[in-house]
């Protein structure tokens, strides 16, 4: 587990922790006059707040649901071992060295994260120039990135309509808090009291889901742009030894086709007997008897009699 993740489950166990006791000397302070009536539990005040509170309240739980939800996500999507990992990228080295292009579209299309994708589409067009082949990575790189801000970003939004919630159940407590006071006026203060800080403590509630998430918002969003830096080193060190003008014409992926160029370990010397073949051993195009090098592929052949 990195640092930062460990530094934001620290302050959420922290925050929690502080939180129930901040709540529990409250309910104290509530309980120790001998004369104050009998405090009320959270499931108590949740369900007397009426429908509209209630619906209120399930709101401010879907939200913290959520917003937990998304950080255990983060926490096991933001990891350069996910994006990109280690093995994964040793054997794509290995097999782009060997010039096996059609084998390494085959490793990232059995693969899902973003160096295998973003490689991937780099590679359907690598038979299209040098140019195209970086725009293709490039492009794939940014919808790959943008859906991984796109997780984070959703924590900024839990922290923006959490104290909202809270907010608008406190406002139709006080409502309710209110119209009772002016049927009775202030013959019961203590109990006027009583509910208003019953319903003070949807705003609390907001607040306390709020905080995290904004902090949790933060944290990933850093740790988003470190992962992503890391595994565009490592697609760079993959690709820059590509040699795109000897694949001019090649297609690579589900219709593969050596087309006017080949791969660079096809120009490798191949021993061809005048007598056996007129066909090149690599593409299998039509030659003559002793021509050098193929004009399909441009494979080097070594004519022998």
């Amino acid at each position: 587990m990195n640092k930062p993740t460990r530094r934001l489950l620290w302050f959420l166990l922290l925050f929690g922790g502080v939180s129930l006791l901040l709540c529990q000397g409250v309910s104290a302070q509530e309980a120790a006059p001998a004369a104050a009536p009998k405090s009320k539990s959270i499931l108590e005040t949740i369900w007397e707040s009426g429908p509209l509170g209630r619906m209120i309240w399930a709101g401010i739980l879907g939200a913290s649901i959520t917003m937990v939800t998304f950080v255990i996500q983060n926490i096991l999507t933001l990891r350069n071992d996910r994006l990109a990992p280690a093995p994964l990228y040793n054997n794509l080295k290995q097999v782009l060295t060997s010039g096996n292009y059609q084998e390494a579209w085959e490793i990232c299309n059995a693969n899902k994260n973003y160096l295998a994708n973003t490689l991937k589409s780099g590679l359907e067009r690598v038979g299209r120039g040098k140019d195209v082949f970086n725009d293709a990575l490039a492009e794939h790189g940014l919808r790959e990135a943008q859906i991984l801000r796109t997780r984070n970003s959703y924590l900024s939004v839990i922290g923006v309509i959490s104290p909202m919630i809270g907010l608008l159940g406190t406002v139709i407590g006080m409502m309710r808090a209110f119209a009772v006071l002016g049927q009775n006026g202030l013959n019961d203060q203590r109990a006027l009291a009583s509910s208003i800080g019953e319903v003070l403590l949807a705003t609390a509630s907001g607040l306390f889901i709020a905080i995290p998430a904004f902090v949790a918002y933060y944290i990933f969003r850093n740790r988003a742009q470190i992962v992503i830096v890391n595994a565009e080193d490592r697609l760079n060190s993959l690709v820059e030894e590509i040699p795109f003008d000897e694949l001019q014409g090649v297609r690579i992926g589900e219709n593969f086709s050596a087309g006017e160029g080949a791969p660079a370990a096809s120009t490798a010397s191949r021993r061809v007997s005048m007598a056996l073949t007129t066909n090149c051993p690599v593409c299998n195009g039509a030659i003559t008897a002793g021509q050098n090098p193929c004009p399909h592929c441009g494979a080097t052949l070594d004519w022998a009699a």
